[in-house]
């Protein structure tokens, strides 16, 4: 597990607000950083899925959609690898 520090500039109310509602606790901070990972990753999901039901857009055929999976898994591990 990694530990980061973060910093964050607030409106008072709002740092108030969101401290009272218990959001500045790293569990909390933890749930909504997966939170948005998820959303995001749906997001791109539905954009996938509307670029491939464009009009005129033609299937992949397996061994395109095995490349594009290889080069995804390529781009992560080369990200993951370089954040370390």
């Amino acid at each position: 597990m990694m530990t980061l520090e973060v910093k964050l500039d607030l409106p008072d109310r709002l740092a108030r607000e969101a401290q009272a509602a218990g959001l500045l606790t790293p569990k909390a901070l933890r749930e909504m950083l997966k939170d948005a990972m998820q959303r995001r990753a749906a997001q791109a999901l539905l954009a996938g899925a509307a670029r491939g039901s464009s009009p005129g857009a033609k299937p992949l055929s397996m061994k395109e959609i095995q490349a594009e999976v290889g080069a995804v898994r390529r781009a992560r591990r080369t990200k993951g690898s370089s954040a370390a």
